[in-house]
C-alpha cells in the first residue's frame, strides 16, 4: 500500500512491510481496506498535503477531518469503515475521533508497539507517542487495543472488571484560560456539565533535508512541495533549538507527579479534546495552540479515550477525552461504553 505520509518526494514509496499494529490485527483476523490521508509527515491537526489534496468532514465539507490521522477519522465517521487504527503524539487521533463523532484510544505509550511506523518516533518523542484503536462503536476498543498490544496487553490487565461506582471522577471544564487558545465553548462546556528527528530532516526525505527558510520563500511564490503547516513547524524547530528548557522539563516533571498522585488506579478525569468543534478547512493555520487540550496529555503519558457526545446546533460532533492513571486503561474504555449509552454514541452524518 502507498506509504507517502503525505510528501511529493515519497509518492512512488510502497510499504514493503506491515507496521506491528496493523501485523498482530491481520493476524487476529481484520481485512485492511486501504490507508487513509494524513498531513504532510503526520505533524498537524487538519489533513491535508500536495499529494493527495484535502481531506473533508462528513458532517460538513467545509469543515477540517482533524489530523493527523484525519482521513482515517473521517472514513469511519462517515461510515466508510467500522475500525481503523491511528497514532497519537499530540492528539492525533483524538482530534479526528472528535472532530468526526467517532472513538478513539491513545493508550499508554510503550504499550502498542511502533516499529515500522512513518515517520518514526525519535528521542524524546518517543515518550509521547503512542498508536492505539478507532472506531464508530466503543466496545470494538477493547478487543482492538488487547490485539494491538501484543506481548504487552498483560501490563493493561484488561480482563480484570471495572465497576465505575467506586472509581473517582474529577471534571476539568478548561485550562484555565490562556492568550494562545481559544476558549472553550459554552456548548461544549454544557455537554461535559453532563457527564526527536528534526522535522526539517523528514521533509526532505529520501533526498538533502530542506531548509525551512528557503522553503518558506518558495512558498510565497506558488513553488514549494511542501504545506504551510509542514514549514511552519519546521520554523519553529529551528527557533527553538534541539533540547527543552530544564525550566520546562521541571515543570513537566511536576505536574506528571501530581497527577500520578491525584488518579492513583481508580480516578478518571472529564477533559475537553478542542475550545470548538470542527472549524472551517486552513483556520487552525492561526489557532495552532488549540491542540494543547489533547497535547498535554501525551506529555504526561496518561491514557486517554476519546468520547462524542452528541451533536451541537450547527450539526457538528461533540465530545470529551476521558483520562485515567498509567497503565490503567480499562477504566477509560469502560467510561465509554457508558457514554456511548448515555449519549447515543456515533450519528450518522446522513440521517435526518
Amino acid at each position: 500500500m502507498p506509504f507517502t505520509s503525505g510528501q511529493i518526494s515519497r509518492r512512488d514509496v510502497l510499504a514493503t512491510v506491515d507496521s506491528a499494529p496493523v501485523a498482530l490485527l491481520k493476524r487476529a483476523g481484520a481485512i485492511p481496506m486501504g490507508v487513509t490521508n494524513t498531513p504532510e509527515l503526520c505533524m498537524w491537526c487538519e489533513s491535508n498535503n500536495h499529494l493527495h489534496g484535502v481531506t473533508c468532514n462528513p458532517y460538513g465539507l467545509d469543515r477540517i477531518p482533524g489530523g493527523s490521522s484525519g482521513g482515517e477519522g473521517s472514513i469511519l465517521g462517515g461510515a466508510g469503515a467500522v475500525i481503523g487504527i491511528g497514532s497519537d503524539i499530540g492528539g492525533s487521533i483524538r482530534i479526528p475521533c472528535f472532530f468526526n463523532g467517532v472513538f478513539g484510544h491513545k493508550t499508554t505509550p510503550g504499550v502498542v508497539p511502533m516499529e515500522n511506523h512513518y515517520p518514526s518516533p525519535s528521542g524524546r518523542q518517543a515518550e509521547y507517542c503512542s498508536g492505539g484503536p478507532m472506531c464508530r462503536y466503543a466496545e470494538d476498543l477493547l478487543p482492538m487495543l488487547r490485539v494491538m498490544a501484543g506481548p504487552n496487553a498483560h501490563l493493561l490487565s484488561l480482563d480484570r472488571k471495572v465497576d465505575l461506582k467506586t472509581l473517582r471522577f474529577f471534571t476539568v471544564p478548561h485550562d484555565g484560560g490562556s492568550v494562545f487558545t481559544y476558549p472553550v465553548s459554552r456548548e461544549l462546556i454544557d455537554v461535559q456539565r453532563k457527564t526527536p528527528t528534526p522535522f526539517s530532516e523528514m521533509l526532505g526525505e529520501p533526498g538533502q533535508p530542506v531548509w525551512p527558510v528557503w522553503e518558506l520563500l518558495k512558498w510565497t511564490v506558488g513553488k514549494s512541495e511542501h504545506t504551510m503547516a509542514a514549514i511552519g513547524l519546521g520554523l519553529m524547530e529551528m527557533a527553538r533549538g534541539t533540547k527543552p528548557s530544564a525550566f520546562i522539563m521541571q515543570q513537566k516533571e511536576k505536574l506528571q507527579k501530581e497527577m500520578d498522585e491525584l488518579l492513583g488506579t481508580d480516578g478518571v478525569f472529564l477533559y475537553p479534546s478542542h475550545p470548538r468543534v470542527a472549524p472551517k478547512h486552513h483556520h487552525l493555520l492561526f489557532r495552532a495552540s488549540d491542540c494543547a487540550y489533547t497535547g498535554v496529555l501525551n506529555i504526561l503519558g496518561l491514557p486517554v479515550t476519546q468520547c462524542p457526545l452528541g451533536l451541537s446546533r450547527e450539526g457538528l460532533p461533540m465530545g470529551l477525552q476521558v483520562g485515567a492513571g498509567k497503565l490503567q486503561d480499562r477504566l477509560t474504555l469502560e467510561v465509554a461504553l457508558y457514554l456511548e449509552k448515555a449519549f447515543g454514541g456515533w450519528r450518522d452524518p446522513g440521517a435526518d
